[in-house]
């Protein structure tokens, strides 16, 4: 392209012309004062100004916090005492009244004014009754009113002393006091339980076995004048199997009377004993016959219940030949008692005690009780005791001989039932003992012995024992559900 060739339409003379000023408004003066340079700044990167010199630690303190918190003037520590000073002296006082601009103040008020003191009190005028009556002092009439007044003030009193004298109590205590004759005795007829309990209570005993620190108690009953008591197997057992035991018998007498006993024997299996001690003309208790006793029949039990000698309670004959199994107890007692069940309150120490009827002969000896398990150990209203005439049977063998000899069948059993018939099933035969004899077998439920129905093991002992060693007795049995009945000639345990 020549030289001066024109562009973008300009003249052709060679000459460019400046570009045309831009329209712009004049700039408001606020913001130009807010927002323009610094006077000496030309450009948007002038010179920096000049800095002083960088000073280094703390920054000057304040005067004002200097003064509110720098340290006195001679004060060189934190913990150094202030320097002592004489006290400031009392500004001179000024007068709140002339001072406009001065604070509320307490003091003195501004006016004081002094009051005269107050005259003294004149002193009372007194006169005699001489005075009063004859110089005259006072006027008639005064005296006459005084005492028509002293006379209503007497008469008053009188009747309020006269009154009072009516209302109130006569005195507490009369040496002469004595009371009225009381009036006869309250009869007892005989057979009633006082005169019962007063004819029986000599012939009962309280036992203490002690050993050692221990010691237990129980009851027994003389049944001879020579000193012969029955009581329980498991009321002296330890004493007869402890060599250290000591037995002692106290008597129910005035003296309480101490005296030791011996054992003469014992029979575990119907837990009776007998013991001995050296007395003279001791009271014998009465032997009755249990075998008369009814379900109904009034009865009474003596003994002493957690060792508290002498105590009577009454009752009933609940049930009669109650079959009770007696165990344990810390004894050897294993027996089965064909029990007198009466609801007379019996407790632990009762054991050995005597059961009577309403004439006050003993029908049975006191052996155990019915609980509810657990810790109650008290009566419930069913106690067991062993009917008088078994006591009897086995104290006379005791006492002949020392020993006990008791029926026996030969054969070991256990309660069984099929539904309808109740009895006890055979589990094995002693070898040539009376079952055997008679031709028992295993399996074999007894039902019957003699007269009397047998319906568990238990039954099945008191029916044999009930009757004596050698008697032949006939014995019901089922074997292979037909009823048989053999003789079996009884054996000695």
């Amino acid at each position: 392209m020549p030289n001066g060739s024109p562009t973008n339409g300009s003249p052709s003379n060679g000459v460019r012309r400046p570009p045309a000023p831009v329209p712009s408004p004049a700039p408001d003066p606020v913001p130009a004062g807010a927002y323009a340079r610094p006077g000496g700044v030309n450009g948007s990167f002038g010179p920096r100004p000049q800095r002083g010199p960088v000073v280094l630690g703390a920054p000057p303190v304040p005067e004002y916090l200097a003064d509110a918190f720098g340290r006195a003037p001679g004060q060189s520590g934190i913990g150094a005492p202030p320097p002592t000073a004489e006290p400031p002296a009392e500004p001179p006082a000024q007068d709140p009244w002339r001072d406009p601009a001065s604070g509320a103040q307490l003091g003195a008020p501004a006016l004081t004014r002094e009051s005269a003191p107050p005259p003294p009190a004149p002193p009372a005028q007194r006169f005699t009754l001489r005075q009063a009556l004859f110089e005259r002092r006072l006027r008639p009439s005064a005296i006459i009113g005084i005492l028509v007044s002293a006379l209503v003030i007497g008469a008053l009193g009188a009747g309020i002393g006269v009154f009072a004298a009516g209302r109130l109590p006569a005195p507490t205590t009369d040496p002469s006091f004595e009371l009225a004759p009381v009036s006869p005795g309250i009869t007892r007829e005989p057979g009633s339980v006082a005169d019962i309990a007063a004819k029986v209570l000599p012939s009962v005993v309280s036992l203490e076995i002690r050993t050692g620190d221990v010691g237990e108690t129980g009851s027994g009953v003389v049944i001879d004048g020579s000193g012969y008591i029955l009581t329980n197997n498991h009321v002296v057992s330890s004493a007869a199997t402890d060599p250290s035991a000591t037995l002692t018998v106290i008597f129910d007498d005035a003296a309480q009377s101490r005296v030791p006993a011996v054992i003469v024997g014992r029979d575990p299996l119907t837990d009776l004993a007998v013991i001995k001690v050296d007395v003279t003309d001791a009271t014998v208790a009465q032997i009755g016959d249990s075998n008369a006793l009814a379900v109904g029949d009034p009865v009474i039990a003596i003994g002493s219940p957690l060792g508290l000698a002498g105590t009577v309670t009454t009752g009933i004959v609940s049930a009669k030949n109650r079959p009770v199994r007696l165990q344990g107890g810390g004894s050897d007692t294993d027996a089965v008692i064909d029990a007198i069940q009466t609801d007379a309150a019996v407790n632990p120490g009762n054991s050995g005690g005597p059961l009577v009827d309403a004439s006050g002969a003993v029908v049975g000896i006191n052996s155990a009780i019915r609980t509810l398990g657990g810790d109650s150990s008290g009566s419930i209203g069913l106690g067991f005791a062993i009917p008088i005439a078994t006591a009897k049977d086995v104290a006379e063998q005791i006492i002949r001989s020392g020993s006990v000899q008791h029926s026996t069948i030969g054969v070991n059993a256990r309660s069984a039932t099929d539904g309808i018939t109740d009895g006890a099933q055979v589990q094995n035969v002693q070898g040539g003992g009376p079952a055997a004899a008679a031709g028992i077998a295993e399996g074999d439920v007894i039902t019957k012995v003699g007269d009397r129905q047998v319906g568990n093991a238990d039954e099945l002992i008191v029916a044999v024992r009930q009757n004596p060693v050698g008697a032949t007795v006939p014995v019901v049995l089922l074997r292979d559900g037909r009823a048989m009945t053999v003789s079996v000639t009884l054996g000695s345990e």
